[in-house]
C-alpha cells in the first residue's frame, strides 16, 4: 500500500544520504532581561499601524544534516516486515524513522525537558539538534517555551563545537525552566519523564514522574542546565519504573506526498516581540528556524549551542488544540483521547492540511498504554512524515492562516493575501483560548 512505501526509500536513503551542516550566528542588539519581560507583556497583541522598519534576516541558510546515520542497515530488518506494519524494525527510532547508532537506547524511556525560549539571552539553546521532537507552546505574556523530547540518542559522546571538542561531561542541555500544566499530557502520551527547574506548587502537584534541576537564578537566565551524561543516567534509572515506552503509530516516507501547496516559508507571530520564521532549504531538504531578537525586525538563525550547527527540521507541524486557561501563566491543553483535530504539516517545501489524533484504538484498549500523537490525511489514513526531526507548534483552535507575499514587512505580512506564493503566515490570538474555572481549581495549591 502507498502509505507504507517509505520502507524502500528509507533503506536506500540510510545508505546514500549524508550532507554537511554549517552554521552562522550573528548577534543582534537586544533589550535587558527586565526590559524584554516588560515589553513582552505590553506588546502582546499590540501592533503598530505601520512598522518603523522592515525586518531583515541576520543569517543565511547553509546545508545541514539532521543526525548521524549508521553505515549499515540494522540487523533483522526485513522489507516484508516493513511493508506490512507501521511498527519500526529493530534499531529504527519510531519518532524519526531513522536508525540509531546505539539500539539499546530505544529501551530507555524518553526525557521531556522544559527549555527556555525567552528572553533572547537564553538563545542559542543547547541540545535541541539531538531532539527527535520539540513542542513549542504558549506560556503567556507573548512568549513561548519548548518541551524538547530526547529519545534514542543523547549527546553523550564528545561533540564538536567549532574547533573545540566538548567532552560529554561538559556538554550541557538547556537552559532548563519551570514546569507547566500541559507537560503532563505530553509526558503520558510519550510514556516518559519530565525534567524541569521546579514549578509552581499548584502546577507541580499535577505533574507525575519528574526530575527537578536546581540552579535557576533570577540574575542568570542560563543558570539551570543539565549535563548530557546526567540526563542519560536519569533516563536509564527510570527504565524499570516506567517500562518500555510504546512509541509506535507514526509513519515515515522519504518520498514527498502528492498534493499539498507550495510552502517555502512559514511565518508565525506569537506576539510583536516573539516571531518565528521557517525557511525551506532544498539542499538539505529541511526547514531552518529563524527568530526575531525581541525587536520585531532582526531575525537570527537558530543554532544549537552545543555544536554551533543550525536548527533544521524535516517536518514542521502546527497542531490546532483547544487551550483552556484560568489566568496568565495558567494554561492547559486538551491533548488526551482526541478523536480528530486539524493540523498543518510542512515537509519538502510543501504544506498539507492534515489531522492529528490521540484516540484510543483497539491497541490502547488491549494494552492499557497510550501512544504518540498520530497524523492522518483527509481519508483517515496515516500521513507520512519525512524521516528526521519534527518541530511541533501548538496553537489554539480556529487560529487563522493565509498565504501572503514574500516579505518581512510586518504590515504587509498581516494584511496582504496572495495565493500561490508558497509563503504562509499565521498569527497567535490569545482571545481564541477558552476560560475554564476548572483550570483554576486544578492549580489551586493545597
Amino acid at each position: 500500500m502507498k502509505k507504507y512505501r517509505f520502507v524502500l526509500t528509507l533503506i536506500i536513503s540510510v545508505l546514500l544520504l549524508q550532507s554537511c551542516r554549517a552554521s552562522q550566528v550573528q548577534e543582534g542588539g537586544g533589550l535587558s532581561v527586565t526590559q524584554q519581560q516588560n515589553s513582552a507583556t505590553q506588546a502582546n497583541n499590540m501592533l503598530p499601524a505601520t512598522p518603523k522598519s522592515s525586518p531583515t534576516l541576520a543569517a543565511g541558510i547553509t546545508p545541514n544534516k539532521t543526525a548521524p546515520l549508521p553505515t549499515t542497515i540494522p540487523a533483522g530488518t526485513e522489507v516484508a516486515q516493513l511493508l506490512e506494519t507501521q511498527n519500526p524494525p529493530a534499531g529504527i527510532n519510531p519518532l524519526t524513522g531513522l536508525p540509531v547508532e546505539n539500539p539499546e537506547n530505544l529501551a530507555i524511556p524518553p526525557a521531556l525537558v522544559s527549555i527556555a525560549n525567552y528572553p533572547p539571552a537564553v538563545r542559542p539553546q543547547a541540545g535541541l539538534s539531538y531532539s527527535p521532537l520539540v513542542f513549542e507552546l504558549y506560556i503567556g505574556e507573548g512568549m513561548t517555551r519548548f518541551l524538547s523530547l530526547f529519545y534514542g540518542s543523547f549527546p553523550e559522546e564528545a561533540v564538536q563545537s567549532g574547533s573545540d571538542i566538548i567532552p560529554s561531561a561538559a556538554a550541557e542541555i538547556g537552559p532548563i525552566r519551570s514546569g507547566r500544566l500541559p507537560y503532563e499530557s505530553l509526558r503520558k502520551i510519550y510514556n516518559g519523564f519530565l525534567v524541569m527547574a521546579s514549578a509552581y506548587s499548584g502546577v507541580a502537584k499535577n505533574l507525575g514522574k519528574f526530575t527537578n534541576i536546581f540552579g535557576e537564578d533570577a540574575e542568570d537566565v542560563n543558570s539551570a542546565m543539565i549535563s548530557a551524561s546526567k540526563l542519560a543516567d536519569i533516563a536509564r534509572s527510570n527504565q524499570t519504573r516506567l517500562g518500555n515506552a510504546e512509541l509506535t503509530g507514526m509513519v515515515f516516507d522519504q518520498s514527498a506526498s502528492t498534493g499539498g501547496a507550495a510552502a517555502g516559508r512559514f511565518w508565525l507571530m506569537v506576539s510583536y516581540l516573539d516571531q518565528i520564521l521557517w525557511k525551506f532549504d532544498p539542499a538539505s531538504g529541511a526547514y531552518h528556524r529563524f527568530q526575531d531578537n525581541a525587536d520585531g525586525k532582526t531575525f537570527i538563525q537558530a543554532v544549537d549551542r552545543l555544536n554551533d550547527e543550525p536548527l533544521t527540521y524535516e517536518n514542521v507541524i502546527v497542531l490546532f488544540v483547544n487551550h483552556r486557561y484560568c489566568k496568565e501563566h495558567a494554561f492547559d491543553l486538551d491533548l488526551m483521547y482526541i478523536d480528530k483535530q486539524p493540523a498543518l504539516a510542512f515537509r519538502d517545501g510543501r504544506m498539507y492540511k492534515i489531522f492529528w489524533s490521540t484516540k484510543n484504538t483497539e491497541y490502547e484498549l488491549k494494552t492499557g498504554k497510550v501512544r504518540p500523537i498520530r497524523f492522518l490525511d483527509a481519508s483517515g489514513d496515516p500521513f507520512p512524515l519525512k524521516p528526521g526531526q519534527t518541530w511541533v507548534h501548538i496553537i489554539p483552535l480556529n487560529t487563522p492562516y493565509w498565504e501572503t507575499e514574500e516579505t518581512m514587512d510586518l504590515y504587509r505580512l498581516l494584511n496582504n493575501k496572495e495565493s500561490g506564493t508558497g509563503n504562509w503566515a499565521m498569527r497567535f490570538y490569545p482571545n481564541l483560548m477558552e476560560y475554564d474555572v476548572s483550570v483554576c481549581e486544578q492549580i489551586r495549591s493545597q
